[in-house]
């Protein structure tokens, strides 16, 4: 079969691949009819992920139809239109039990890896890396789904595949950020980056009751996409003193949730921008933090922030004073889709949430590489690229 794969860094193409099988009981084979780029596949061809192999399939966001069944799976029959979480959970152990599903025990299958960089191994997820389980990803025309009856969901006819394929990662992610991070009827919400994530977190913001939701990015295509699709304020940090804004759209206090959705290449002003950028070059620090900075300095005293940006390691100048001073509760977590992706599919056949418009690009397989420098750099007012196989 197809896949798009991992060349080394800043390369893509298009390989020949063997066919998934199926492995373990749990299994299902979907053909994949919807995979999307992320913002932190970009982390992996930028090398800032040191553990892809040439010739690994990439993406983790996809919606699929069921063509082949393990003889133990109960939740899924071949013809199936499914949506997968990105993240491999088994649903039995002490954190699945707990909902926490990126953190699932037994879903990676290399957890030396992540025991040496973070101290505890977590889950595994599709297409990311060795130190993420080194399972396929969904840039393919088929994929190996584990664990199928916990983290596959069949999607309803009325929800068509263009929205359901972000009920996979970005609408979970988003809504897991609001949900987490606290908010609550009347407050006043922050959301740094106005990508898919970030704007799914500031729909989920609203429909979680917040008077006040405020994106913050410097592409104004992103920012217009915001306030048409998702009812949010705008602010665009390269012509706006974001703080005095914040303030002003708050009473004075600050936000009362400030949510991180932009990760590891974050962008700043001036000479903040080049210093971080210069050490993560250099590998003196492994992200750059500039947006998880601003969400600290600008939370109001008490406060929750929440970190929905992909990180992998250390960071520079970490705000850790503010954070204490000003009695803020800060939390972050890969996403756990299988939590709310349920709900998700609900309210997306409701029709409260809208994501169709995220899918600024649709383009064959064939055409990945090109995919991926249009989404890297932002031409044409790419939001995301969909890839049908």
């Amino acid at each position: 079969m197809k896949a798009l794969c991992w060349e080394g860094v800043n390369k893509v193409a298009v390989e020949n691949v063997p066919d998934p099988q199926i492995r373990n009981s749990g299994d299902v084979i979907v053909k994949v009819l919807r995979s999307v780029t992320c913002g932190s596949d970009l982390h992996l061809l930028g090398g800032y992920i040191p553990f892809m192999r040439q010739g690994d399939v990439i993406g983790h966001e996809f919606l699929g139809e069921v063509v082949e069944v393990g003889p133990d799976v109960r939740n899924h029959s071949v013809g199936d239109r499914v949506v997968v979480s990105s993240f491999i959970a088994c649903g039995k152990c002490w954190h699945c039990r707990r909902e926490e599903y990126s953190l699932c025990d037994n879903g990676n299958t290399n957890p030396d890896i992540t025991e040496t960089l973070w101290g505890q191994a977590v889950g595994g997820c599709y297409g990311y890396s060795h130190a993420m389980g080194g399972f396929a990803g969904s840039h393919a025309e088929y994929t190996r789904v584990p664990f199928a009856d916990v983290g596959a969901f069949t999607v309803p006819e009325s929800v068509s595949n263009e929205r359901a394929l972000f009920a996979s990662d970005a609408g979970p992610t988003g809504w897991m950020g609001a949900d987490l991070g606290g908010v609550k009827p009347g407050d006043v919400v922050a959301v740094w980056g106005a990508g898919a994530v970030g704007q799914m977190a500031a729909r989920a913001a609203t429909l979680l009751g917040a008077d006040r939701v405020i994106c913050i990015d410097k592409y104004d295509y992103r920012l217009v996409m915001a306030e048409r699709y998702v009812g949010a304020e705008t602010l665009n940090f390269e012509r706006t003193d974001v703080g005095a804004e914040l303030l002003e759209r708050s009473g004075g206090r600050g936000p009362d949730v400030c949510i991180e959705a932009v990760g590891m290449e974050a962008d700043a002003d001036g000479a903040q921008h080049v210093y971080d950028k210069v050490k993560q070059q250099l590998r003196l620090e492994t992200d750059r933090a500039a947006a998880v900075r601003s969400a600290i300095y600008n939370c109001r005293k008490g406060g929750s922030v929440f970190i929905l940006g992909v990180f992998a390691g250390v960071v520079d100048k970490f705000p850790l004073g503010a954070m204490m001073n000003k009695g803020l509760t800060v939390r972050g977590a890969q996403m756990y889709g299988q939590r709310y992706t349920p709900m998700l599919l609900e309210r997306m056949a409701r029709g409260e949430l809208v994501t169709e418009h995220l899918a600024t690009h649709t383009m064959s397989l064939d055409d990945g590489s090109q995919g991926y420098r249009m989404f890297k750099e932002k031409l044409d007012d790419c939001v995301r690229t969909v890839f049908v196989p």
